[in-house]
């Protein structure tokens, strides 16, 4: 992949479910290193781009072109190419409820490194519980045990599990509190800057927008209608870009992140 190449480039995504058209002629490119915020209203299709990207749904027209390799490739080598370089944190966390925090990490690390000795895989899964911010004994615990925040950072220790350059967040500070919440949107930014990751997050929280996004892509009218810095797309002359941003909720958050960038 060339150096200067977006790490995804989606163009003229169209995704239908019968009569209801969800994406027609999305564009979007994703930098490399960069953490990318996605925005929309209810039922645009945020979640709906974001399995398209990763394979997990096949859309109806467009060309999706994740790390050089085309993400609708049926390729062995092109899809396993694909699943070793991302890593997903799914809204509810998706972790296997039967296993524990340890095993549900292991679990792609069985699927993509099957001759690991069984200590080294523990001890990688260790290192990816610790990475995501959680005690070394939760590697033993059941995610039912867990408090909702913990469990978000067990499944991003599982979506770090093969050291992927590109992670998808969906909704990752959904039903945290403020104080939770907040940690999260750190963690991220350490991660990155630790890794060099890039981050694609689909959000509906204002602080985490203002928080730990270079850019925000606005997808409103069955595609993305902007993309670019948060002070650019404040200014953008859209109704739901102007009540979502420059409502009370939008100015609040926007002096939280001027204070956090100051004080920081």
């Amino acid at each position: 992949m060339n150096a200067a190449a977006p790490i995804v480039r989606v163009r003229g995504l169209a995704n239908r479910f019968g009569a209801q058209v969800v994406h027609e002629g999305l564009d979007l490119d994703v930098r490399t290193g960069e953490i990318l915020g996605v925005v929309g209203g209810s039922g645009s299709g945020k979640s709906v781009l974001l399995r398209s990207i990763i394979g997990l749904r096949t859309p109806d027209a467009g060309d999706i072109q994740v790390l050089g390799v085309d993400a609708r490739s049926s390729a062995p080598a092109d899809r396993q190419l694909i699943e070793r370089s991302t890593g997903v944190l799914f809204q509810d966390g998706a972790l296997f409820s039967s296993l524990t925090v340890g095993e549900n990490v292991e679990v792609p690390l069985r699927e993509h490194h099957p001759g690991l000795p069984d200590g080294l895989r523990r001890e990688l899964a260790l290192l990816k519980v610790k990475l995501a911010g959680l005690p070394a004994d939760a590697i033993n615990t059941l995610p039912s045990q867990l408090s909702g925040g913990m469990r978000k950072r067990a499944a991003l220790a599982r979506a770090l599990a093969l050291d992927p350059p590109l992670v998808f967040l969906d909704e990752p500070t959904a039903g945290l509190d403020p104080i939770g919440a907040a940690a999260f949107d750190h963690l991220i930014l350490t991660l990155r800057r630790a890794l060099g990751l890039t981050v694609f997050i689909i959000t509906h929280d204002l602080d985490t927008l203002y928080a730990i996004c270079d850019r925000v892509a606005v997808i409103a009218d069955r595609k993305v209608v902007a993309t670019g810095p948060l002070d650019e797309i404040e200014r953008l002359d859209h109704p739901w870009v102007q009540e979502y941003f420059n409502g009370p909720r939008g100015r609040a958050a926007r002096q939280a992140g001027t204070r956090t960038a100051v004080e920081s």
